[in-house]
């Protein structure tokens, strides 16, 4: 009797690889700027009592410029992919963000406010090399 013998061809594996090897090469850039977008959204987040600080500010004295209180408290933030200290408030209410780890060590990230009629309506954030990296909530509008 003859035996058969069963599975796949050389062909067909080289068929497989090239497809996967197709798909990663598409996956990866875009799981890095989805890696590099969270990693901003981190200092947006921890800057976001920061943020109603400078709201409150504002809408009391109308002024964007920073308390020393205020300063204080930028200079104390820190999280996984920026130091303690790597915050820093601009003289119109800007946050200065520095990062120091992840995909966006040695970038710095601004997180700028917008005022119109006594109150903030909406923060940009800029100073990112790729502006995919920047979060949804804060690009240009």
């Amino acid at each position: 009797m003859k035996s058969l013998q069963k599975g796949f061809t050389l062909i067909e594996l080289m068929i497989v690889v090239a497809i996967i090897g197709i798909l990663a090469a598409i996956a990866l850039p875009a799981y890095q700027d989805y890696v590099a977008r969270a990693q901003a959204s981190e200092a947006l987040k921890a800057t976001a009592g920061l943020q109603a600080d400078i709201g409150v500010n504002y809408a009391d004295s109308n002024s964007l410029a920073p308390t020393s209180t205020m300063s204080a408290q930028a200079s104390s933030l820190g999280g996984k992919y920026f130091s303690v200290g790597g915050v820093s408030l601009g003289s119109t209410g800007q946050i200065m963000v520095a990062f120091n780890n992840g995909a966006l060590a040695s970038q710095g990230m601004t997180i700028t406010p917008t005022a119109a009629n006594g109150q903030i309506q909406y923060w940009i954030c800029s100073g990112l090399s790729k502006p995919a990296h920047i979060p949804s909530t804060c690009r240009q509008r």
